[in-house]
């Protein structure tokens, strides 16, 4: 018998070589195979995160699967260098078809900044479970105001600038503040804002809502730098999944509108509630 080769008819050692290309093969001590996997997971929460926020809630508990054999604090620091890149690129889409109002906007960064940092701040002085036993009761009446809001419009309602710039203004604050305590669906959260109360249609809520997406992730990101917290390597592979399912995901949602962004926020919304859920009763997974 001729031990080189299997029934099929294959050279044996080309499939060992393959296989042991995928495994043998390591980033930053992670297999190859399992960075190949963790990449797909990345494209399909970017995609989402491009269109309606929220793609935390795929790409975080992707990477806590993929780099189970390391320390939590890796997985969301990795988490922030490739969904950091590839927000950047959904964020230029919006900006070049100008869809971001920048004396709106602007300020809003600097204060969902400072909300981030006092969130963080909270967060080392309460027990994370008091907000997740909190978001149980908020997101059911959220996924409400959602549904009962039949249409998203697709032009700007009237309302006082002076109140539009407040209202978006506190929500940034606030809900960056949500961003630094816990922080998955914050984008879902602002976009739902800014539609429902601020009054602005759906493409300039996307595109306010990504430019404060790309502060809030550079700024979590230089801080998980500098703590040595970040698999570059790993990292940057999947920003290349991020990238693709960013600029997809930001083309549907300039072209469609809120034909495609409403009902990917309920989809958010719902995964955002299991996720909640399971954290509260299978805590042991998620540390």
């Amino acid at each position: 018998m001729d031990l080189g080769r299997v029934p099929g008819g294959l050279p044996a050692v080309e499939g060992r070589n393959v296989f042991s290309f995928l495994t043998d093969i390591t980033i930053d001590g992670v297999a190859l195979w399992v960075v190949l996997l963790i990449c797909v997971g990345i494209f399909l929460g970017s995609f989402m995160d491009a269109i309606a926020g929220g793609g935390g809630i795929v790409t975080v508990p992707t990477y806590l699967m993929g780099l189970h054999n390391f320390p939590t604090y890796y997985a969301l620091g990795t988490n922030k260098l490739s969904s950091g890149i590839g927000t950047v690129f959904s964020t230029a889409r919006f900006i070049r078809q100008g869809y971001v109002d920048w004396p709106l906007f602007a300020p809003s960064v600097v204060l969902a900044l400072v909300g981030s940092v006092c969130g963080t701040w909270l967060q080392h002085h309460t027990p994370a479970v008091v907000l997740k036993y909190l978001l149980l009761l908020v997101l059911p009446v959220v996924a409400f105001i959602t549904l009962r809001t039949h249409k998203w419009p697709d032009e700007p309602e009237p309302l006082a600038p002076w109140l539009r710039r407040l209202i978006v203004w506190a929500a940034a604050f606030i809900i960056g503040g949500y961003d630094g305590y816990y922080g998955p669906g914050t984008g879902t959260f602002l976009m739902i804002i800014f539609v429902r109360f601020a009054k602005l249609d759906t493409r300039h809520a996307a595109g306010g809502v990504k430019v404060i997406n790309v502060a809030s992730n550079f700024g979590s990101l230089f801080t998980a730098l500098r703590a040595g917290y970040v698999l570059v390597g790993v990292g940057l592979i999947s920003a290349v999944a991020s990238i693709l399912g960013h600029y997809l995901g930001a083309g549907l949602a300039i072209k469609n509108g809120s034909k495609i962004v409403k009902p990917t926020v309920i989809a958010v919304l719902i995964l955002l509630t299991i996720k909640v859920g399971s954290e509260l009763l299978f805590p042991e997974f998620w540390n």
